[in-house]
């Protein structure tokens, strides 16, 4: 049958997570700096605040023009919403199982565990400096990576001078810890 002649409802792609982040491990809390955390905070509430009102009264305006099936602005609009409503409740279940650590609240404590910045040596002689993030705030070209990528977990619980062995495609790298420090994380 042509997709000409199929129905698609409004309830989709409701129960989708954004695809853009990855999920959480199970059975876990969604680690992240205050930064963090304000920045889904502020968004949240831009999107229920400011842009879901205004789409709302756009859609009420088109859908009192009369034929829905043709009128784009109440087409859009509706797509919008469900956009919207589906991010917002992502949020929500983002922030509700969210666990807030400062990283310049933890004092000093030589082992790498959620907010340390690590300054490690790669094989290649060169040094890189690694702070460990939330999964909503890792960024790889600032240095910010996820406390669940595979770096930040080969070197969770190592202390300084240790090495530790990443997995790559190609082989096996080892990575010494040079220095572990606790402070705020530049974003």
């Amino acid at each position: 049958m042509s997709k000409a002649f199929t129905r698609e409802t409004d309830n989709d792609d409701d129960d989708e997570d954004s695809p853009s982040l990855p999920a959480l491990p199970l059975g876990t809390k969604n680690y992240m700096t205050p930064h963090g955390y304000r920045l889904l905070k502020e968004e949240y509430m831009h999107l229920l605040d400011v842009e879901r009102p205004s789409l709302v009264q756009t859609v009420s305006w088109a859908a009192g023009n009369g034929d829905r099936s043709e009128n784009g602005d109440y087409i859009y609009g509706k797509k919008r919403l469900r956009e919207i409503d589906r991010r917002l409740r992502f949020l929500a279940k983002r922030m509700e199982n969210s666990l807030v650590l400062d990283p310049a609240q933890r004092g000093d404590c030589d082992q790498v565990f959620f907010g340390a910045t690590v300054t490690v040596c790669h094989g290649d002689g060169v040094e890189r400096t690694y702070s460990i993030v939330g999964i909503d705030e890792a960024n790889a070209s600032k240095g910010h990576i996820s406390w669940v990528s595979p770096l930040a977990r080969v070197l969770l619980k190592a202390r300084e001078d240790d090495t530790v062995k990443l997995p790559l495609p190609d082989g096996v790298e080892e990575l010494v810890v040079v220095q572990v420090v606790y402070r705020h994380i530049a974003f």
